[in-house]
């Protein structure tokens, strides 16, 4: 039976505070609700001497919704973020995302940063210490091949936090702290194509809120998974969508699952100044398939979730081009 290391727990009352723990621990991990990093250290995927957790820390447990923008903190939890009627009103492809997270258990528990700093996930990497040990270890941690694509030298674990889409496609931006001070971002500036390495964080640094537009395009997300609740995505879309007159104005597709970092599909400007229809569709799944690559990381096939994820992405589309054709139609 895995057990879990020894390592002492700091609990910093504010951003500086949390800061300085970290520059005085160089062996420490940062920690909010844990629901997916008390797994993995249970499992011998790191031995942290000391976790900073930041539940305590009042500003990355607020969210507040203004004219003008809604910053959300960090350690804001997945089950308040959906239940918060301001997000549910303004961003209900969030309270979507987050919903679709694990089980109400984790939703309790896990918070925005945690999805968005979720760990990549890979069948060979997410085991027992003595499973992985017995098979060489892999590329991700402690080894020295990827038991993927054993000719490549780059870690192909997937990003399966179900948050990132939803928050690309209305062009989320994070704030970030650290010993350099506070700086903000795009949320798809945090992401690296590379299982190993995924997140453009500094050593000491964490995300503090997340930061949307106040008048968001209208968008949805949805998942596929192996069962109907707790699964992490095969595939997760999100799509924003603006249309006039039965014509796309504006369009964002973002993807989580498939690659080793949630992104934003590229080239659907070309898709813009037309109307949804068979063809239209068809040229939204190819501009998917071609720019998802899954891997063996899951226990279901690659093809499949390439196919999946532009199924998902043409629904989505068809459905909030319907709901701004009848949005219309009643003005």
């Amino acid at each position: 039976m895995e057990i879990l290391p020894q390592f002492d727990v700091l609990r910093p009352r504010s951003i500086a505070a949390a800061i300085d723990d970290s520059r005085h621990c160089p062996a420490s991990r940062f920690i909010a609700g844990g629901s997916d990093l008390m797994v993995n250290l249970r499992h011998g995927l790191g031995t942290p001497e000391t976790l900073i957790d930041l539940r305590h820390i009042p500003e990355l447990r607020e969210i507040s919704a203004g004219e003008n923008a809604t910053a959300i903190g960090a350690a804001v939890t997945l089950a308040e973020l959906a239940a918060n009627p301001e997000i549910m009103r303004r961003y209900p492809a969030l309270v979507a995302a987050a919903g679709a997270v694990g089980a109400p258990a984790h939703r309790e528990a896990g918070t925005i940063g945690g999805n968005l700093c979720l760990d990549t996930r890979c069948l060979f990497y997410n085991r027992s210490a003595w499973w992985r040990e017995a098979n060489g270890f892999c590329l991700k941690h402690q080894g020295e091949t990827c038991h993927v694509a054993p000719t490549g030298k780059r870690c192909h674990a997937a990003f399966s936090g179900d948050l990132a889409p939803a928050l690309l496609v209305h062009g989320a931006e994070i704030e970030i702290a650290g010993a350099a001070g506070l700086r903000r971002a795009p949320l798809a500036d945090l992401y690296v194509e590379d299982g190993a390495a995924h997140l453009r964080l500094a050593r000491g640094e964490f995300l503090v809120r997340i930061h949307l537009p106040a008048d968001p395009w209208p968008a949805a997300y949805a998942k596929a998974r192996a069962r109907r609740a707790i699964d992490f995505p095969l595939a997760g879309v999100a799509v924003a969508l603006r249309a006039e007159a039965g014509t796309i104005t504006g369009l964002r597709v973002a993807l989580t699952g498939t690659n080793a970092r949630p992104f934003l599909l590229t080239g659907v400007e070309a898709l813009e100044n037309a109307c949804i229809d068979a063809a239209w569709l068809d040229r939204l799944a190819k501009l998917v398939q071609k720019q998802v690559s899954p891997m063996r990381t899951t226990l279901l096939a690659a093809h499949y979730r390439r196919r999946v994820a532009s199924a998902l992405a043409q629904r989505l589309a068809r459905a909030l081009a319907g709901m701004a054709t009848d949005n219309t139609a009643a003005a």
